[in-house]
């Protein structure tokens, strides 16, 4: 049996902040930096307002496009007033994948203890682009890209990835 090549996918990152600009954006960093580390491309990368419907326009946009196999979205899942992410993101998804939330507060208790359950991540496919949710921090967003997206953006990965999905596309 021989190796299975690594297949480079096409990575969008949304970052969900009211006051982040490019040169502040230290989470989007982690994931670009996280992205073209593990041998895929940065495709695009966007802020928006905390605000439902800026979040559902990009998303949207990138889940249309069949180039983009993955969303990166940081930011907005918490639970102050402006909070959104979760709102905008799961009525756009064809199929939520609930693993991933328990999974990243599973992980993300032995480093912020109970304060790890007012994190709503959320992650799901739609239109076959997979789609992950974390907080805005830029520990949460290394928490997520390293131990859990990485593996299951490789096409490596046993015994299963969403990347054979994701490649379907089209």
């Amino acid at each position: 049996m021989g190796s299975v090549e690594l297949q480079s996918l096409n990575i969008a990152v949304l970052t969900v902040s009211d006051t982040r600009v490019p040169e502040t954006d230290k989470s989007g960093d982690t994931l670009q930096k996280g992205i073209e580390e593990a041998g895929h491309k940065a495709a695009q990368r966007c802020i928006v307002k905390d605000d439902i419907y800026q979040i559902r326009a990009v998303l949207s946009q990138w889940i249309a496009d069949t180039d983009i196999h993955a969303v990166l979205v940081t930011g907005g899942t918490g639970f102050t007033a402006r909070d959104s992410t979760p709102e905008a993101v799961i009525p756009l998804l064809d199929k939520q994948i609930e693993g991933y939330g328990e999974l990243f507060r599973s992980l993300s208790y032995d480093e912020i203890g109970t304060s790890t359950i007012q994190s709503r991540t959320v992650a799901g496919v739609a239109n076959r682009t997979v789609i992950f949710c974390m907080p805005g921090s830029t520990g949460a967003c290394k928490t997520a890209w390293h131990q859990i997206i990485r593996e299951q953006l490789d096409s490596r990965h046993r015994p299963c990835n969403f990347v054979e999905m994701v490649m379907q596309r089209g």
